[in-house]
């Protein structure tokens, strides 16, 4: 069998692997991973087509498989010819899944076509976060609101809020009611979403939200010119997002130029439709000044970020 699941939601792609390696009842030492941005079909296929020394059956997975999608990066050349007369004679005794990122599949390639006729092609590309929680939790009490936080303060990404899930039962195993104080002292807040948090308070001129934020951030004793970094550059790529998607391309042509997840465009995209080009430009000036100014000793760093907070 051959599977290609693709898509933005690692979390279900990772869920699905798993289910296919339980349901084969495939133990770790025949699981083998490839990743093909650096391994050639060639070595992929002659594993497939071999038989496992421990076992009559195995599991092959084959990340970034790029060949099935429309990615222009210049990555090892394949010889696809060599997996398509593989999909043509598939290897019973090999479970074959090619995983990749991509939103959309190259449907004009004469390999994605093949696949779809002879293997498993699954989509995840979107997911209910909400119902991702609650059945997570299937076995626990927690209140609508208290899901809703836990998105707030963890953010979106299915992966990052199913690893704070399990973290949160674990503590929770004996008392299986999840409060708001559960959450508050037993998951991380997402750094990204305190990001756009904080970008929002400074760029609308909330002084008070902006002050909080920042302070959340140095009570876990981050460095303060890591602060600034870390704001220059989320404001670079909400700027540079909200400029490629001007010019046409998709989400992930912005991924693979920008060299960041999907989902890290998806969420810069969202928040950068919010204020003009020049308005982010002028913020990524001010910063950057700020940063040479601490670095030069011109100010101090522990009150830099402070100080440009109050002159809003």
């Amino acid at each position: 069998m051959v599977y290609l699941l693709y898509g933005t939601v690692d979390y279900l792609i990772n869920k699905t692997i798993d289910k296919i390696i339980n349901d084969n009842k495939i133990d770790e030492f025949n699981v083998n991973k490839y990743d093909l941005t650096n391994s050639l079909l060639t070595d992929i296929i002659n594993d497939a087509s071999s038989m496992s020394l421990f076992s009559d059956k195995k599991i092959i997975i084959v990340n970034n498989a790029y060949i099935f999608t429309g990615a222009n990066k210049k990555y090892t050349e394949q010889n696809t010819e060599e997996l398509e007369n593989y999909l043509n004679n598939i290897n019973d005794n090999t479970i074959l899944i090619f995983t990749t990122n991509n939103e959309k599949l190259d449907e004009r390639k004469k390999i994605t076509k093949l696949v779809k006729k002879n293997g498993i092609v699954k989509d995840f590309n979107s997911i209910d976060n909400i119902s991702l929680v609650k059945n997570l939790f299937e076995d626990y009490s927690i209140s609508n609101d208290n899901v809703k936080y836990l998105i707030s303060r963890v953010g979106e990404d299915s992966s990052l809020l199913a690893s704070e899930i399990e973290k949160i039962k674990i503590y929770k195993n004996d008392d299986k009611t999840i409060t708001h104080d559960d959450i508050t002292n037993l998951t991380t807040k997402s750094l990204e979403v305190n990001n756009f948090k904080l970008i929002d308070a400074i760029i609308n001129k909330n002084k008070a939200e902006a002050f909080n934020l920042y302070q959340d951030r140095i009570k876990l004793n981050e460095e303060p010119i890591a602060i600034i970094i870390s704001l220059a550059n989320q404001i670079r790529i909400m700027y540079q997002v909200k400029q490629l998607y001007l010019d046409g391309y998709t989400e992930n042509n912005i991924a693979n130029i920008l060299k960041i997840h999907p989902y890290r465009v998806k969420l810069a995209s969202q928040n950068a439709k919010k204020y003009d080009s020049d308005i982010l430009l002028n913020y990524l000036k001010q910063l950057a000044d700020l940063d040479i100014n601490i670095k030069t000793g011109k100010v101090d760093k522990t009150l830099g970020l402070e100080l440009f907070i109050i002159a809003l």
